[in-house]
C-alpha cells in the first residue's frame, strides 16, 4: 500500500515541490510513496517544474481509507475534505501546530524554519541521501520564493545554508537572479481574473469558530494593482460569502518596497484594525515591513477573534 504525499489546498511552490521531493527521499529510503497534489500549479510553481524538468504530482482530492504525509500544512481547513478518514503516518512542516489529530503515533518534523524544503533538505542530509540536481534546483526555487529571496522574516541561517547548498548541487551560481526571474513570472497578474488572484495563495484558518480567509499575492511592483482594486474587492467578497467566513484578507506584497497593502472584507474591520494598529480607508491599509501572513498576520489577528 503506498503512502500519498501532498501538501495544502491551494499549493504553493513549497507544497508541490516539497510533495516531490519528499517522496523522492522516502522511495530512496524503501517506503513506497507518491507525490499528490489538492489543485493547480499556481504561474510560479508551473515555472519551476517546467525549468527544472518535472511534472506536476498527480491531482487527488480525495482520501479516505489512505495512509498520508503531509507536506507544508496541519491544519483541517487546508486539508482534503476527508482527512479524518486518513491515515496520516507523517508530516514536514515550519507552520504552527493545527487542529488536525490522529489515533497512532506518527512522524513528525516541524522547525521553525522560512521553508518546508528547508527541513526535507535537513531530512535528505540526515539519511545520507543524495539530491540530484534538477530536484535540488526546484529545492533552491522553493526556498528563495518562501523566503521571498531571504527577505522574509520567516527567513532563517538554516533557510540560507539550505538554499546555498542545493544551487551548488543545482549548478547555479546566480540564485538570487534566479530568484528575481522568478518574482518577475509571479507578478504577472495581468493574465489571471481576479478570483484566480485572490485564490491563488489563498488559506483558510478557523479562528475560534470563525472562518478566516487570507490571499498572498507578491509582485516586484505594487503598482500592478493600481486599475484592479476594485474587481478584487468584488471577488473577495464573493469569497466571504460563498465560505461562508467571517473575515477574507488580501496582502499586496511589494517585495521591493518590503511591505504589503492590505485589502480587507469583514464582518467587523474593527478586528483587524486593533490586530495591526491601524485605521482602514476604503477598506485597505498600507503595512509597512509587512512580508509574511504566517509571522505577521496570523498571531496577531487570531487574539481578536
Amino acid at each position: 500500500m503506498a503512502t500519498y504525499i501532498f501538501g495544502h489546498t491551494t499549493p504553493d511552490s513549497d507544497s508541490i515541490v516539497g510533495a516531490l521531493s519528499l517522496t523522492y527521499l522516502k522511495n530512496k529510503l524503501g517506503e513506497k510513496c507518491i507525490a499528490t497534489r489538492q489543485g493547480e500549479p499556481n504561474p510560479e510553481t508551473a515555472w519551476i517544474l517546467e525549468k527544472f524538468g518535472f511534472e506536476a504530482p498527480m491531482l487527488k482530492t480525495e482520501y479516505a481509507g489512505e495512509d498520508v504525509y503531509l507536506i507544508d500544512f496541519m491544519e483541517s481547513s487546508q486539508a482534503p475534505k476527508d482527512i479524518a478518514d486518513a491515515n496520516i503516518v507523517g508530516i514536514v512542516d515550519h507552520h504552527k501546530l493545527g487542529d488536525l489529530k490522529t489515533t497512532t503515533p506518527l512522524e513528525m518534523w516541524v522547525r521553525p524554519v522560512g521553508c518546508s524544503n528547508t527541513i526535507v533538505k535537513q531530512m535528505f542530509d540526515y539519511f545520507g541521501i543524495e539530491i540530484p540536481k534538477d530536484l535540488a534546483g526546484m529545492m533552491m526555487c522553493a526556498i528563495l520564493s518562501d523566503t521571498v529571496i531571504f527577505k522574509s522574516p520567516t527567513c532563517t541561517k538554516e533557510d540560507t545554508k539550505a538554499c546555498k547548498e542545493l544551487a551548488k548541487i543545482a549548478g547555479v551560481e546566480d540564485y538570487k537572479a534566479l530568484g528575481m526571474e522568478m518574482f518577475i513570472v509571479k507578478s504577472d497578474v495581468l493574465s489571471a481574473s481576479s478570483k484566480e488572484l485572490v485564490l491563488r495563495d489563498f488559506k483558510d484558518f478557523n479562528m475560534s469558530g470563525s472562518s478566516v480567509g487570507i490571499g498572498q499575492l507578491e509582485v516586484v511592483d505594487l503598482s500592478v494593482f493600481d486599475t484592479m482594486k476594485e474587481d478584487l474587492f468584488t471577488a473577495m467578497k464573493a469569497q466571504k460569502e460563498e465560505g461562508n467566513r467571517h473575515t477574507v484578507l488580501l496582502l499586496l506584497t511589494d517585495i521591493m518596497q518590503e511591505g504589503s497593502q492590505l485589502l480587507v472584507v469583514s464582518d467587523d474591520n474593527s478586528k483587524v484594525e486593533k490586530a495591526f494598529d491601524v485605521t482602514l480607508e476604503d477598506n485597505q491599509a498600507w503595512l509597512k515591513g509587512v512580508m509574511s501572513r504566517k509571522k505577521q498576520i496570523i498571531p496577531f489577528l487570531e487574539p481578536q477573534f
